[in-house]
């Protein structure tokens, strides 16, 4: 029997055809890169402190010495959530006493904001927490609604795979582009923090689903070799590309609905797509629908200008791309044997972490010293070299290696932070890139990586795993940069911290460079330390295990 790619094979590798699938797909993912991040210009928190009522009978030396003064970050300044009590305050400024001089400030009693916030406009006109008032006891809801978000990413990567498996890859690529547009659209008008965010999570469940949909319709319709290069650079590359445009369309944009708006309308342009994307050829043959695939494969042949045979799919030719792997497995059999069920623990941890890392720094950009939308532009600009060397690293070197090194360049570089002056900000700012630029690396070699430690028998479920506990570290992310609040280098130093002893944990992981990928239990490279109790075995191959599976984010 023939398989998909030989039947296919006439095709060509890069002909028109794949060349528009491949750059549409891949731009596909660009809303993917402003969306969730989008949420570091929607809840910027500007400089902020108390408001004292324009009708108090205070006089302008007493209106201006109302805020006390505290030491953050290492200067003096107005405090954000407190203010001297407003009617000792009146009856001082009546009895024409001068503050600091017949009246010490230090004495007076204080209280909280009771009248509202003052907040600076330098940055932003307009947020979600300059409109709802989250700051003070409330500036725990601006981190909660990214934390939504990524609960939202969560479910969706539940669901996605099954809805596309049941009713086709495209279709439920442009029914979550859909739907992803249309909550962000109803986000606009959004009356309350509580509204904003449930529809911010529903944002993420399109957001995660329409990806997964992109990523498996160009994997299984484009060939061997240019599998490779959209999984590690198209839809990484074009990622990065939609986090750029976030900066700068928030450069120019500082209200948050029309920012939100601007965001939003870009998914109006993926409509016309729906008529030149076709549905993948292998899922219809794994439905039974072969005169639908047989019609897409023509007319991919008439756009690559080459001449299809006269029967392309012979049902009774064909091997059934559904009757690989006839005995089921399940999550259990992830835990099967100790070694197993060390790779398991070892690659959740590893993914963990990597996602608060790159969600962390990524998040934390308005904290940085400098310009909010330099830095976050710089944060985008430095993950398109990050996927280029860990492309060139996974087609070159061995995995652990090149792993443990990008992660311990992002970590090192973050613990060095806090030793650095306050004055050469400029190289905290570089510093942080570098780090970004470590842990992106790692991020996209990572699914690589596993994929190629686990069978194929239970590879996806193994993927799956790990990729879950990727979501839960970006849903712990946000609190991470809103630690920065209670001491700025905390951040930099758990992140640098956690990183460097995965970075560690890497080194002990079995070296699937050069290897055939495993196809069963007994065939999967051991963890290092069980080497010396059992013996490896793992197929050595010339270096055909450099297939890349899937990609980050």
């Amino acid at each position: 029997m023939r398989d998909y790619e030989e039947v296919t094979a006439f095709l060509g590798e890069w002909g028109r055809f794949q060349r528009l699938v491949f750059f549409l797909l891949s731009a596909s993912i660009i809303p993917n890169g402003f969306n969730g991040l989008s949420i570091v210009f929607l809840a910027g928190t500007p400089e902020h402190r108390c408001a004292v009522p324009p009708g108090a009978n205070l006089s302008e030396e007493w209106r201006n010495a109302s805020i006390p003064l505290e030491l953050r970050g290492g200067v003096t300044e107005p405090s954000r959530c407190s203010r001297y009590r407003l009617d000792v305050l009146v009856n001082l400024s009546a009895l024409g006493l001068r503050p600091g001089i017949d009246v010490q400030l230090a004495e007076l009693e204080q209280e909280p904001c009771l009248d509202g916030w003052e907040y600076s406009r330098d940055v932003y006109r307009s947020t979600i927490v300059t409109e709802w008032n989250l700051v003070c006891d409330n500036d725990w809801k601006g981190p909660m609604s990214t934390s939504l978000f990524f609960v939202g990413v969560l479910l969706g990567s539940f669901i996605s795979g099954q809805l596309s498996d049941k009713f086709g890859r495209k279709n439920v690529l442009f029914s979550t582009l859909a739907m992803q547009t249309i909550f962000s659209f109803v986000q606009i008008f959004s009356t309350s923090w509580e509204m904003f965010s449930v529809f911010f999570l529903l944002v993420g469940m399109g957001q995660i689903s329409n990806y997964v949909a992109a990523f498996v319709l160009g994997t299984e319709i484009l060939g061997k070799s240019i599998r490779l290069l959209f999984c590690t650079l198209g839809v990484c590359i074009f990622y990065a590309f939609g986090y750029m445009l976030l900066p700068l369309f928030a450069y120019f944009i500082r209200d948050w609905r029309m920012l939100l708006l601007a965001l939003t309308l870009p998914g109006l342009l993926f409509i016309p797509l729906w008529w030149i994307i076709p549905e993948s050829p292998r899922w219809l043959i794994s439905r039974g629908r072969f005169q639908e695939a047989e019609d897409i494969i023509r007319k991919a042949a008439k756009i690559n200008e080459v001449t299809a045979p006269d029967v392309i799919f012979d049902p009774s030719e064909l091997q059934d791309l559904t009757s690989q792997g006839q005995q089921t497995y399940t999550i259990l059999d992830l835990m099967r044997t100790r070694n197993i069920l060390t790779i398991t623990i070892m690659s959740v941890i590893l993914w963990m972490i990597i996602s608060v890392g790159y969600f962390g720094l990524s998040l934390d950009t308005p904290n940085l010293h400098g310009d909010v939308y330099v830095n976050c532009f710089l944060s985008a600009v430095i993950e398109v070299p990050a996927y280029i060397i860990s492309w060139l690293l996974l087609r070159n070197l061995p995995r652990r290696y090149s792993m443990a090194a990008a992660l311990f360049l992002g970590g090192c570089v973050l613990l060095f932070i806090q030793l650095v002056p306050s004055h050469i900000r400029a190289l905290s700012i570089l510093l942080v890139m570098l780090g970004k630029f470590g842990i992106t690396s790692a991020f996209s070699m990572v699914y690589v990586y596993t994929a190629e430690l686990y069978p194929t028998v239970v590879r996806n479920m193994g993927v799956g795993a790990s990729s879950m506990a990727s979501r839960l570290g970006s849903i712990l992310s946000p609190y991470f940069a809103y630690l920065g609040a209670y001491d700025r280098y905390l951040p930099y130093i758990l992140m640098g911290s956690l990183t460097v002893l995965i970075g560690i944990l890497t080194l002990f992981l079995p070296e699937s460079y050069g290897n055939a990928l495993p196809e069963s239990f007994e065939q999967m490279l051991k963890v290092k330390c069980f080497r010396n109790g059992q013996q490896t075995t793992g197929i050595r191959n010339s270096k055909e295990s450099t297939k890349t599976l899937t990609t980050p984010l």
